[in-house]
């Protein structure tokens, strides 16, 4: 595909500019595959570097590229579709959850957690991390909040630390009959250390999914769930889990 005469559209370069570099990694690259450097692209399609940082930055917003430290822009794959309807009503760490646990310790939440669950002020809850991979890339991380209530019977002798402390809460949470569940959804921006545990820039946006787990009449675990947005996206009505979509025209579901 030769330069493009960017000077005759009424619109921005930078826009226009994105969206031939769209049809160009549509047609001459696949997912994983490092771009040529800015020095070239901007030599290939006649503009200054300052338009194609533009162009580029705007492709990463939209989930098109991906910004690797020690690797460079490489094409992204599909977006992940995130399911937040009605139909998964499951306790965290169930046979089918991809979730892979880090670790859990016992520690104070902040106000809103503390009184979403209805613990005292103080008062230490189970604080499990866990963290989503997809293409081996991180794409998700969260926090679930377990009061000690919830778990009755677990020891540290069972679980001392670690992935396996995490495995253990997340055991014995199943005890409990699930009543229902409900969540929600919003942007936000990465903080230092969601930034750091999905390799994005502090500041970079994030979608934030808040789920609250009810059973014997209370909530009974929140999960504070941090998605990259540049990787994911939401889905809606029953489709029971997490899919992946594939193809060139990256639909939304």
């Amino acid at each position: 595909m030769g330069t493009t005469q960017l000077e005759t559209v009424p619109e921005p370069k930078y826009w226009h500019l994105k969206t031939v570099l769209s049809e160009a990694l549509d047609s001459e690259f696949s997912v994983g595959e490092i771009l040529p450097n800015e020095r070239d692209l901007a030599a290939r399609f006649g503009v200054a570097r300052a338009t194609l940082r533009q162009a580029l930055e705007q492709l990463e917003l939209e989930g098109r590229l991906q910004r690797r430290r020690g690797v460079g822009t490489t094409v992204a794959p599909p977006r992940m579709g995130v399911a937040v309807g009605t139909a998964q009503h499951a306790w965290p760490g169930t046979a089918d959850d991809s979730w892979q646990p880090v670790d859990s310790a016992l520690t104070v939440p902040v106000v809103a957690v503390a009184a979403a669950l209805e613990t005292g002020p103080d008062e230490p809850v189970h604080t499990v991390r866990r963290s989503r991979v997809s293409r081996g890339q991180p794409v998700a991380a969260e926090l679930l909040y377990v009061p000690a209530s919830s778990v009755p019977d677990l020891t540290a002798i069972d679980a001392p630390s670690g992935a396996a402390r995490a495995r253990a809460v997340l055991r014995e949470l199943q005890r409990l009959q699930l009543e229902g569940q409900d969540g929600a959804v919003e942007l936000g921006s990465a903080r230092a250390d969601d930034a750091k545990e999905l390799d994005r820039l502090p500041g970079a946006p994030v979608l934030v999914v808040t789920t609250r787990f009810f059973a014997q009449g209370r909530t009974a675990a929140l999960s504070v769930a941090t998605y990259r947005a540049d990787t994911c996206r939401l889905t809606f009505g029953d489709s029971g889990g997490v899919e992946i979509h594939h193809g060139p025209e990256r639909r939304a579901s």
